[in-house]
């Protein structure tokens, strides 16, 4: 047997030889957003806005009723698992919401 370092014995006795390097599995790039993705839903969010519970958990965020809002969203989504937390707000400084539908992410 050739060995790869001078010892017969260890994590690293055997023949030298090249990994075979495997190719990504397609399942592994599921919900990654893509540039087409992201410029339609940027297009539909322009055209038909926001929903009506959208619009009125973002009241609840105006006026710092984070956790009625975050109480609210669940009920409407299903799950705290798809209303997703984040904590930066461009308008004020109250968190924003995140609620997963099909697996990816809008913004609230």
């Amino acid at each position: 047997m050739a060995l790869r370092y001078p010892m017969a014995v260890g994590l690293n006795k055997g023949h030298k030889v090249t990994k075979n390097v495997s190719k990504p599995r397609h399942s592994r790039r599921r919900g990654r957003l893509t540039k087409h993705t992201k410029f339609v839903r940027d297009m539909i969010r322009e055209v038909c806005g926001f929903a009506p519970y959208e619009r009125r958990a973002m009241e609840l965020l105006k006026v710092s009723k984070d956790k009625r809002a975050l109480k609210f969203i669940k009920k409407r989504v299903g799950t705290h698992i798809r209303v997703g937390w984040e904590n930066k707000l461009p308008c004020s400084h109250a968190p924003v919401f995140y609620t997963f539908q099909y697996g990816k992410c809008q913004l609230l």
